[in-house]
Formats: structure tokens, sequence, C-alpha cells
């Protein structure tokens, strides 16, 4: 397994379990998604994995047209989606089609190619 899977491993098994997982930093507090060695903020080593509530703000939008892939061709056209969680971290997944910036939204889970995606929608949706 290369380092970079190794680091994200808490969040990707989160996934599996359908829940949203985000790094906190014991010094200062601060949230990020993605899997580091040290926290964006103060720089402290203290870290530790904790499960976000799934709620959040669509920060930002966008509609893929042309899948990066040959395997997400199927699921073209579809909307992705950067969601700031409640806790305060961002982070992307897709969207159901039609979110808008500033709607609130709440994390669903999909399978698709043998993993498990996240999918916003807004609350009590159909993720």
């Amino acid at each position: 397994m290369s380092a970079f899977h190794t680091a994200a491993a808490p969040f990707v098994e989160g996934l599996a379990r359908r829940e949203v997982r985000y790094q906190a930093c014991t010094a200062c507090g601060h949230a990020q998604t993605l899997a580091r060695h040290a926290c964006s903020r103060c720089g402290a080593t203290a870290l530790e994995w904790r499960r976000a509530t799934g709620r959040g703000t669509v920060y930002s939008r966008t509609e893929v047209m042309r899948a990066p892939s040959q395997a997400y061709r199927a699921l073209a056209p579809y909307t992705i989606v950067i969601v700031e969680l409640d806790e305060g971290a961002r982070l992307m997944g897709h969207g159901t089609p039609g979110l808008a910036i500033g709607d609130r939204v709440e994390a669903g889970f999909f399978d698709f190619d043998e993993r498990t995606l996240l999918r916003f929608a807004p609350p009590g949706g159909d993720a």
C-alpha cells in the first residue's frame, strides 16, 4: 500500500462504513479532510480522526460533462461539489443535480467500481 493510501486509510474505511471522517488537530482544533501528517494551520503533528455529522454547506460546484476515465463514463454528466462541513473542513464529493452554492446538504453514499463514494443531497433528499 502506498504512503498516500496508508495515510488516507481511516477516511476510506469510514466511507466503507458509511461515515464521513476528518482529521482534527489536538493542538489548535483545526479540522482538515485530506490525510496529512501535520496540521495545515499550526503545523502540530498531534492529529486524530473524528466522525463528522456529514452535514454542511455547498461551497463550490461544477458539472462534469466528460468523465476523467472510462470507468466514470457511466456517471457522466454528474455534479461535483465542495462542501464546507459543519465541523469546518471542506470536502469534495458528488452532488445531486441542481445543487447551488450556499445550499445546505447532508452526505449519502453509493458504491461504484468497487469503491464507496460520497454524494451530497439536500437534507431529507435522496443522496
